[in-house]
């Protein structure tokens, strides 16, 4: 890229004014093909997140994501806290194809799919347009007095604002604790839920203060995949870029005036309208490169197009390109790198489908009890356990018994020795477990424990049976 002369803007952001006090940036707002494109893509995001939580699919949630009481469904699927490794897996493919995303496109997850660039430019920023009006407009009522035609803006804006944030605290809190007892809780009342009632306000409040004030500061210096930036990206990913080479010329970039003759005066086709930099919600100028407050949301692509088409030169002057196709005309390429991605998503992939399919649907711990001593009665050894029957079907388990399967004993049951276990529901007890000194060749036998349903059995289990030291 030609040599930056004034490179100062790497020095500052624009948030925050010389003083150090916040800045609020007015974006002028956009208009055009692209924004259009993420308008729409915007509106079905939104969609899928507000009726989510109310779809059910064989009766479970489509989404859940319930830590107090460990539970979690995606996509109607249960999992359960002993399908960590799962999620870990889950999480991992989701890692390496943002980075894989991030290679060969750049940050364009952060200005079409990220929640926060969402609700802030599709929802709270057009309610501000709405209100306050355009750039222009806003820049001048943040100037006036506090007059009763600022206030009301103001005011109407904040309560909107308020609204919004509580609406989209509901939606999530629909995700946290499930839709039905969500609708339970609006259906009972304040005063029967005021503990999560003024949990609900505290996330209220965090989204009001992120979408009023905070904005676009949380992509600039919150947000740590803007970092990843410099490590992920090189010459070859794709991103929304100036063409410098057809902009600058060779005398730079200069204001536009009828008939004449740019090429013979050596100007490229930049007039310098300043309208990519009014429109950016950042507040950067993408003329000087790829910069990490850059979030891909192409308000300055169609910024560009129109002022070009009004002075009648071709559009695309910043348009979605690599720096290598800008300077040297080199077209994107699967490389090795590349290759190399997709090889470890696709394993990742492979991995959690297999996990998936072989996953049982009956999961059994048996734990013997921490601290507690084996005891001698007779000729038998007793030790005591704690168990943990988890039903990961559809299907009700009924009449759930254990049975020693490796060893001669018997097994004692604090509380019902015959249980069921509903759907996706745990159930868990003690029992002691008394073997015959005779079976016991170790001071820490590995036994087999059966858990049967009725007389079928649907699961083995081994766990270590303490004892006497045993004489050879």
């Amino acid at each position: 890229m030609n040599e930056q002369h004034n490179e100062s803007f790497r020095d500052t952001i624009a948030t925050i004014d010389d003083s150090g006090e916040r800045n609020f940036i007015r974006p002028k707002k956009p208009k055009g093909k692209f924004y259009n494109y993420r308008t729409w893509v915007s509106w079905v995001l939104l969609l899928i997140l507000f009726v989510s939580p109310f779809i059910k699919v064989n009766g479970n949630q489509l989404f859940l994501f319930n830590v107090s009481e460990r539970q979690f469904n995606i996509f109607g699927y249960p999992f359960f806290p002993q399908d960590f490794h799962l999620f870990a897996i889950a999480i991992g493919i989701m890692v390496v194809f943002i980075i894989l995303f991030t290679v060969i496109f750049g940050r364009i997850f952060c200005g079409w799919l990220c929640p926060q660039t969402i609700f802030m430019e599709m929802i709270f920023r057009k309610v501000e347009y709405a209100i306050e009006g355009d750039r222009a407009k806003q820049i001048k009522l943040d100037k006036q007095e506090w007059n009763g035609e600022k206030i009301w803006k103001r005011v109407l804006k904040w309560i909107t604002f308020f609204i919004i944030s509580f609406v989209i605290s509901n939606i999530f809190l629909a995700y946290v604790i499930g839709s039905d007892e969500l609708l339970l809780y609006i259906k009972e009342g304040v005063s029967e839920h005021l503990k999560s009632f003024i949990i609900l306000l505290v996330f209220t409040g965090i989204f009001y203060f992120i979408f009023a004030w905070f904005r676009e500061q949380v992509c600039i210096i919150v947000c740590p995949y803007g970092r990843l930036q410099g490590v992920l990206l090189d010459n070859k990913s794709i991103n929304v870029a100036y063409d410098f080479v057809r902009g600058e010329g060779e005398n730079g970039r200069g204001k536009y005036r009828k008939s004449e003759d740019r090429t013979a005066m050596g100007n490229g086709d930049c007039v310098d309208c300043k309208q990519c930099v009014l429109v950016c919600p950042t507040g950067i100028d993408i003329r000087n490169g790829t910069q990490l407050e850059c979030i891909n949301c192409t308000a300055c692509i169609d910024a560009c197009d129109a002022m070009m088409d009004s002075v009648g030169f071709d559009k695309g002057l910043i348009r979605y390109a690599s720096e290598n196709d800008i300077e040297k005309g080199e077209k994107f390429k699967f490389n090795a790198r590349l290759g190399f991605y997709v090889f470890i998503l696709t394993a990742l992939t492979a991995l959690l489908i297999s996990l998936m399919i072989f996953r049982g649907t009956v999961e059994t711990i048996i734990l013997r009890l921490p601290g507690q001593m084996f005891t001698t009665e007779g000729e038998k050894v007793s030790n005591v356990y704690t168990y943990k029957v988890i039903n990961k079907s559809m299907e009700k388990l009924e009449n759930i018994t254990f049975k020693i399967i490796s060893h001669t004993g018997e097994i004692e049951y604090i509380g019902l020795k015959n249980f069921d276990v509903a759907k996706q529901k745990q159930v868990e007890g003690t029992v002691f477990i008394r073997i015959n000194k005779s079976e016991l060749h170790s001071n820490k036998e590995k036994i087999e424990i059966g858990i049967y349903e009725g007389d079928e059995l649907i699961e083995e289990v081994s766990t270590n049976f303490p004892g006497p030291m045993m004489i050879k």
